[in-house]
């Protein structure tokens, strides 16, 4: 369902925040973020000049590489449109972030590294949609199959052949990340109860979860 149609209004600015997560041919990922800012009249800029209706006042962009533990191994920050020459001079700051990981208090972890004068207001604001995005990427079945298929092609290059598969048993499984982060992804919910039947809490959960753990106990994945 939209947004119910405005009131008369004028359209003055733009904010656009682009972010793509890669799986690297050497087994990692890169996640990419971009943010641009833009005026829909033109404005004077003491450094750059007029700036017609549409040009970028912010367009800056940041890369994190990544492994499927989401630690950064490297970091890549520019600038290609700011408001004062000095902008990017704070790019080469980011490589802080190298070692971190994206998990509870990344953000905190990264402002302490490049938060006020060490870095760009922009640029660390990307870091929040760029860890979403980093999740998004590596949280899903294509990624495993990608990472999965690397690895065979690193055993196979030194002569090896992958372990046999161990049977999963029930203190394998972990609750979902997401899980009571949102309203869908509530433990007592039907996305859980539906996707992750071992941790759910809501009505007939007994019955829910003896289900998926005698599914589990056959070999099988505890979801039906």
């Amino acid at each position: 369902m939209p947004l119910s149609a405005p009131v008369a209004r004028q359209h003055l600015h733009t904010r656009r925040v682009t972010c793509t997560g890669h799986f690297r041919d050497d087994g990692l990922f890169d996640i990419e973020g971009t943010i641009t800012d833009a005026k829909t009249y033109e404005q004077d800029n003491e450094w750059r000049g007029p700036l017609k209706a549409g040009d970028y006042v912010h367009n800056m962009s940041i890369r994190l590489t990544i492994d499927r533990k989401m630690v950064i191994h490297d970091v890549e920050a520019c600038t290609d449109h700011s408001p004062y020459r000095i902008c990017g001079d704070v790019a080469p700051n980011f490589k802080a972030l190298i070692g971190l990981r994206i998990s509870g208090g990344f953000l905190k972890a990264a402002r302490e590294r490049v938060g006020g004068t060490k870095g760009c207001t922009h640029i660390v604001e990307l870091l929040g949609p760029v860890g979403t995005t980093a999740y998004q990427t590596i949280s899903s079945d294509k990624a495993d199959e990608l990472s999965r298929e690397h690895w065979h092609k690193e055993l196979a290059a030194r002569g090896e052949s992958p372990p046999p598969k161990r049977k999963l048993e029930i203190e394998d499984y972990r609750a979902p990340s997401v899980m009571n982060t949102c309203h869908a992804w509530a433990e007592d919910g039907q996305v859980i109860r539906r996707w992750a039947p071992l941790f759910y809490s809501g009505p007939e959960r007994e019955s829910v979860r003896a289900e998926a753990e005698a599914r589990v106990k056959a070999g099988l994945p505890p979801e039906a």
